[in-house]
């Protein structure tokens, strides 16, 4: 592969660790709907897929089994939850913004997500590092969400790129990005994000 001319960054699972905080809040609000969801099935089918997508796999799940529709009409409670929690303690890693600030000058730098751009700017600019990104690809951006791979092909015609380097954490996310035609880095935790970029960048 090319060296890449961008790095293109999921959010939930990669920049920070938020996909625990998703799972409590959709808990809450999906309860009362006879949706109980468990952190296993939930990481196994729900991380890297999008919201909306989502509501067909917790219809099936519920007891008795719900309308997804009426689930989908929850979604503002949810994201309520979300920024609130998300607002009391943001579980950015360490060293992301250093690590920003460090490729911002070499690469172009994009965040590419499934989540809503309301659950992802704003915790973009507290971490500082919105400023560093040459465009920030959301949910409401696309037709087809990951797997597909409109999400990373759309930040990479904003960026004017044609090789970039995918950081991923999910097997939906991970696909997109190679059906795109990247370069993919899988990350098994947040905590390990900054080190594993500079290590693969490193081979360039």
């Amino acid at each position: 592969m090319p060296r890449p001319e961008a790095v293109l960054f999921d959010f939930d699972g990669v920049l920070l660790d938020s996909e625990p905080v998703h799972f409590i809040c959709w808990s809450e609000v999906l309860t009362p709907f006879g949706v109980k969801l468990d952190w296993a099935t939930y990481a196994a089918e729900c991380i890297g897929v999008a919201d909306r997508v989502m509501m067909d796999i917790f219809a099936r799940a519920a007891d008795p089994p719900a309308d997804a529709e009426k689930l989908w009409a929850q979604y503002p409670r949810k994201q309520e939850c979300f920024r609130k929690r998300m607002a009391e303690a943001p579980p950015f890693a360490d060293g992301l913004a250093d690590l920003m600030r460090s490729l911002a000058g070499d690469y172009r730098l994009a965040v590419v997500s499934s989540s809503a751009r309301g659950e992802v700017e704003p915790m973009l600019v507290r971490a500082g590092i919105y400023e560093l990104l040459g465009t920030v690809v959301c949910g409401e951006d696309v037709a087809r969400h990951k797997p597909a791979p409109e999400p990373y092909l759309l930040a990479a015609a904003r960026l004017g790129v044609t090789s970039a380097l995918v950081v991923e954490d999910s097997e939906a996310g991970m696909a997109s990005g190679r059906a795109a035609g990247f370069e993919v880095l899988r990350i098994p935790n947040p905590a390990e994000t900054a080190s594993l970029v500079r290590s693969r960048l490193a081979r360039w």
